[in-house]
């Protein structure tokens, strides 16, 4: 199973980034995924969910009007597309597929991550 995460680098404040996530090893379209992130002496937080088969997206407040989440099942990827970004979106960038099969059957694979700066 791997998760590979690209698209992290330098982003002037303002300015955009696309993230993707790229999965393999497991089927994907069973998974919903997320993108979660991580701040220097921060806890991990949600940034945004998409259901398995992309009908459902769920976004923390902080991102709702400047993040969106897609996926392409064709592709085995995830997208995290940011915009309007802020030094405060400073982070480590992972996505993570899940499923729940039972009350007590639940699976996860995270990746490991990939840089965002937003700096001038």
């Amino acid at each position: 199973v791997r998760l590979v995460e690209s698209g992290g680098g330098l982003v002037q404040p303002g300015g955009s980034l696309r993230l993707s996530c790229a999965a393999s090893g497991f089927t994907f379209s069973s998974y919903a995924m997320s993108w979660y992130r991580q701040a220097p002496g921060k806890e991990r937080e949600l940034v945004a969910a998409i259901t398995s088969g992309g009908g459902s997206t769920y976004y923390a407040d902080s991102m709702k009007g400047r993040f969106t989440i897609s996926r392409d099942n064709a592709k085995n990827t995830v997208y995290l597309q940011m915009n309007s970004l802020k030094p405060e979106d400073t982070a480590v960038y992972y996505c993570k597929a899940a499923r729940r099969d039972s009350p007590s059957l639940y699976t996860e694979y995270w990746g490991k991550g990939t840089l965002v700066t937003v700096s001038s």
